[in-house]
């Protein structure tokens, strides 16, 4: 776990009554895979404290099994924050780490304030071959290959999810850096697996849950149909922040934009 603000016993920032943005990546992601995003979205909101969790099976949790079902990742999200004393949050999560935003805004909107859902999918507003778009199912394999060279799979995944990012210095640069991560805190095959199963396992409820959701898309993710995004949105009435052309990994491809519609998010909130 990362934070960027000092935690008191009771989850608050020493002399300071500020809110708390909790960060959730997605599948076989961990916290570096946020990048510069954190840092950027702790100077936007100088006033909140931004911690970034893994979920079991990933980062620092690596060694964990990651449950099957993502009502049991939401319940070890909670227990985490909960250790530190945090009880009520803001989430801004991506892909998976979304739809366990959904389940704990829908089992617990007590604890949630707000949440920011990214480029995530959910049954049952979306078929199956628009939430993992099947032309891509050779590619993950070969990704989830453990002997396969570090370094391809980690291309293999920058090809899949990112559109400002994919050929160059920018991309090298950016598959070294996950290398590390990965070589730091290797996410198993298994886990993988295990991670995919829950994602594919979970049923979002039809009505929306009691608590102020925003949805951010990429138009251009070539990995997830954003049509997945646009479908669940309009069934519970949210507004949707789309950029024209950035790809799964939105936090990777704009994290300026992100950070800036979290900013907008945060203001109406409080108003």
């Amino acid at each position: 776990m990362s934070a960027v603000a000092s935690l008191t016993e009771d989850g608050n920032v020493a002399g300071s009554d500020v809110s708390t943005w909790v960060l959730l990546r997605g599948l076989t992601r961990e916290s570096g895979h946020w990048g510069v995003l954190p840092a950027l979205l702790a100077e936007r909101l100088p006033h909140a404290r931004v911690l970034t969790i893994d979920l079991p099976g990933a980062g620092a949790l690596h060694a964990q099994a990651s449950p099957l079902s993502i009502e049991a990742t939401m319940a070890h999200c909670r227990a985490q924050l909960h250790a530190l004393g945090v009880r009520r949050c803001h989430l801004l999560a991506m892909s998976l780490g979304a739809m366990v935003a959904v389940a704990w805004a829908h089992r617990h909107p007590q604890e949630i304030a707000s949440a920011v859902l990214v480029n995530t999918s959910l049954r049952p507003f979306s078929a199956w071959y628009q939430r993992l778009r099947p032309r891509h199912y050779p590619a993950l394999l070969g990704v989830l290959w453990p002997w396969r060279d570090a370094h391809a799979r980690e291309a293999t995944v920058l090809r899949l999810t990112s559109r400002h990012h994919a050929t160059g210095s920018a991309a090298a640069r950016i598959v070294d850096d996950w290398v590390a991560l990965r070589a730091r805190h290797p996410v198993s095959a298994a886990n993988a697996l295990r991670q995919l199963l829950a994602a594919t396992r979970f049923h979002a409820p039809a009505s929306p849950p009691a608590v102020p959701l925003r949805v951010l898309v990429g138009a251009g993710d070539a990995l997830v149909d954003p049509d997945c995004s646009r479908r669940f949105a309009q069934a519970w009435q949210l507004t949707v922040a789309e950029h024209p052309t950035a790809g799964h990994d939105l936090a990777l491809d704009d994290p300026h934009w992100v950070v800036a519609q979290v900013e907008r998010w945060a203001a109406q909130i409080e108003r």
